[in-house]
């Protein structure tokens, strides 16, 4: 059993990574035409909270030593890369978007710190804390599980997939999938829970690509079949 929920859970970080890194494509646009355009950096905040919190609850401060350490690893690498998109986008952003997001960004922080006090100093065994601790987990995954709903909404309104790429809802399955066999595996229900939001969510995401990447972008008329159109008019109008 020890095996198989190591072999899990090297994979769930494989698919994690992937997920961690699908944004790279994004600020790396951001960076080659020095504007954050039309992205907005909400999930990569809310990302960052979930990844410091299960960064936490997988250490042996919390977690019964090194049982969690395929958690540790994932979320330390994702807590470094979302704390670099967020820098990038903060560098490219308008004056006005950075205070929002630089301001979001410590409520982020701040929370997190809180998390971390409490589990310490208030809660003094290991049970407790990670019953304190796997509860805000489970929030903060409920909330980055869900931001994407945003891009279903536009996905449903707009009858195109461009919003909502296919790998990210790939990957999100992907990786709520191992961690929800991982969690059931380890018997904890705080890893569990929240990879079973996120798989009925990347499901739903995934059913809208499949029902809409075959339906374009209505494109205009083109202009040049406008202008044949019009002096075919002209010649036809004009008296024999």
């Amino acid at each position: 059993m020890g095996f198989l929920r190591l072999t899990v859970g090297i994979l769930g970080n494989v698919a994690s990574l992937s997920l961690f890194s699908a944004p790279i494509i994004t600020f790396t646009r951001v960076i080659k035409h020095k504007s954050t355009e039309e992205f907005s950096c909400i999930p990569y905040i809310i990302s960052l909270l979930d990844c410091i919190v299960y960064t936490w609850y997988s250490t042996p401060v919390v977690s019964y030593g090194c049982e969690n350490l395929p958690i540790l690893t994932v979320n330390g690498i994702g807590t470094l890369l979302e704390l670099s998109f967020i820098f990038i986008y903060l560098w490219f952003a308008p004056r006005k978007e950075k205070v929002k997001v630089a301001s979001l960004t410590l409520v982020v922080v701040l929370l997190s710190i809180l998390v971390i006090v409490v589990s310490v100093f208030v809660r003094h065994d290991h049970s407790r804390r990670k019953l304190f601790v796997g509860c805000a987990g489970i929030v903060a995954s409920a909330v980055m599980y869900g931001s994407p709903l945003v891009a279903v909404k536009t996905v449903i309104e707009t009858e195109s997939v461009e919003f909502m790429p296919f790998y990210l809802s790939f990957f999100t399955f992907l990786s709520s999938t191992l961690w929800g066999i991982y969690g059931l595996l380890e018997l904890d229900f705080f890893i569990a829970s929240p990879s079973i939001v996120g798989i009925i969510l990347s499901i739903i995401q995934l059913a809208l690509y499949f029902k809409y990447r075959k339906r374009g972008i209505k494109e205009e008329p083109n202009k040049w079949d406008i202008e044949k159109s019009e002096d075919k008019s002209k010649v036809e109008l004009q008296p024999g």
